[in-house]
């Protein structure tokens, strides 16, 4: 095996093979079981090998959600795309993604307009407006926050306020296991969200807002 890009492309496809065969909801420990093998084979190439495997993990997670979410979004007629293709500017951007980006800009007044953070996109490919922004993470630190607060942004504006705003999540940390009495992570979830869908193989208290990936 040769180069950092060799390695992380090797375990991209190790994974892809293993959800297929575990399934999604075993994501957390497939993770564990290639961590291994990443550290192992990236040594020689990265000196925090802990901090590049957090970063490889985090876009991982992305383009599996990615990879599950494709076919089903399209089914719909509609499509999906990935946060870091409307964040490019607008002239190298093709025409609906550069509609769909200033579907979801954020009005901040004389400081200008904003994109939300978005890791996925799903939007209609006939008016190019976005329908819905997803962040998705392997715990909940800091992140769940920012997606209530990307939410309360978008609903005060009548350009925005229809767009849905959704958390995937491995809840590694166990945040959201137990409905009452909720940890303020899910407390944000559940009123400050439109849906947080877990991919977890553990036991927890499934709500409206709060559902298995499988929803």
């Amino acid at each position: 095996m040769k180069g950092k890009e060799e390695v992380k492309r090797y375990i991209k496809d190790l994974v892809a093979k293993k959800v297929r065969e575990m399934g999604i909801s075993s994501l957390s420990l497939i993770l564990q079981e290639v961590k291994r093998e990443y550290e192992t084979a990236m040594k020689e190439y990265v000196r925090d090998v802990e901090q590049s495997w957090k970063a490889f993990k985090g876009n991982l997670l992305e383009e599996v959600i990615l990879d599950v979410l494709k076919e089903l979004v399209e089914q719909l007629g509609l499509k999906i795309a990935k946060g870091s293709d409307i964040e490019k500017r607008e002239e190298v951007l093709e025409d609906c993604l550069c509609r769909v980006k200033r579907s979801v800009l954020v009005d901040y007044g004389e400081f200008g307009m904003h994109l939300p953070d978005i890791d996925l996109v799903i939007y209609c490919p006939y008016n190019c407006q976005a329908l819905a922004i997803i962040s998705s993470k392997a715990t909940l630190r800091e992140r769940i926050g920012q997606t209530g607060y990307w939410k309360l942004k978008l609903s005060s504006s009548p350009i925005t306020r229809n767009i849905k705003v959704f958390f995937i999540t491995l809840d590694e940390d166990g945040d959201f296991r137990v409905r009452s009495p909720a940890k303020k992570d899910r407390a944000i979830a559940e009123v400050d969200t439109d849906g947080v869908f877990l991919i977890t193989s553990s036991d927890y208290e499934e709500s409206q807002k709060v559902k298995g990936i499988e929803y």
